[in-house]
């Protein structure tokens, strides 16, 4: 066992990378279940924004490009979820599930020409003076622009919620959406725009996996993250900045377990891949004790008639 060896320095930073990707899909979902709705497909939606991003910036040698075409992607398959409750009214729970399903066989069979191709890289940002920093640069001002990326959205739909009149409708869709209705706001069309956004964000998380933190494709390589998304966002309370902190923790602990790993520490290789999850899940336990955050709608199907 060789402790010395794990650098904290890049732990940090890997600790940021690690942890984009779940941010980027919680705050999506976020916004979705603020919306009332709740979408249990972010899996199947991140997997196939990650297979999207993929192809696209292989085949046009733009990862930009290619996070374009898992938003695309992602909200794409957001729109079949969005039909089925929206407008059939199915159940909301069955209809995520088999979101996941179906996007987890549709990654597989676009992903089959793909395996052991590797993605064009995109470029870390450099800003003079800061990025050459000792310590500070290399774990604030080195990273890829959808880093930073995660972090303005998570702003901005803080902003967006807590300042704007859009986000007071929002959370009114969200809290009551028959009082909304009754107020002649469109709840349906409302609702639809949330679960576009949040199919957007899982989609361009799921492409941060396959095009920056491990760039190559592999069958189910989302490896249940988007279900680590949906579970922050009750541990966040529905709130942005809470979120942040626990995409970092999972993040940390993920970055944690892989250099405890690889510095040959005497803990079976199992109990440390899955500490991340057990931690996760304990945090939730602790946390989850109080659903007044939660919107009172969430999961409920609106019906015009009423």
């Amino acid at each position: 066992m060789d402790l010395s060896a794990i650098n904290p320095v890049l732990l940090i930073a890997s600790l940021m990378v690690a942890a984009t990707p779940i941010l980027i899909a919680a705050i999506g979902e976020l916004v979705v279940e603020k919306s009332g709705v709740l979408n249990l497909g972010v899996e199947g939606m991140m997997i196939t924004g990650a297979i999207a991003g993929f192809a696209t910036a292989v085949e046009t040698g733009s990862p930009l490009l290619g996070f374009f075409a898992a938003a695309f992607a992602g909200a794409a398959l957001s729109v079949l979820f969005g039909f089925l409750t929206q407008f059939a009214k199915a159940n909301q729970v069955a209809s995520g599930l088999a979101l996941t399903l179906f996007g987890l066989g549709l990654s597989a069979l676009m992903g089959q020409s793909y395996v052991g191709v590797k993605p064009p890289q995109m470029g870390d940002i450099h800003i003079p003076v800061l990025s050459d920093l000792p310590v500070v640069g290399p774990i604030l001002f080195g990273h890829d622009i959808i880093l930073y990326f995660g972090i303005a959205l998570t702003a901005a739909v803080w902003a967006l919620l807590k300042f704007s009149r859009a986000g007071l409708i929002l959370r009114a869709v969200g809290e009551n959406h028959d009082a909304a209705h009754a107020l002649g706001y469109k709840v349906i069309r409302i609702r639809l725009m949330a679960i576009l956004f949040g199919g957007a964000c899982a989609g361009v998380g799921g492409a941060y996996i396959s095009l920056i933190r491990v760039p190559q494709w592999t069958e189910g390589m989302t490896a249940g993250v988007g279900w680590i998304a949906l579970a922050l966002v009750v541990f966040a309370s529905w709130k942005p900045w809470r979120a942040l902190l626990g995409a970092y923790l999972f993040g940390g602990v993920t970055v944690v377990q892989l250099n405890l790993q690889a510095a040959g520490v005497a803990i079976p290789v199992e109990y440390l891949a899955m500490s991340p999850y057990v931690i996760t899940i304990v945090v939730l336990v602790i946390l989850s004790a109080d659903k007044s955050s939660a919107p009172a709608a969430l999961g409920r199907n609106f019906h015009a008639s009423r």
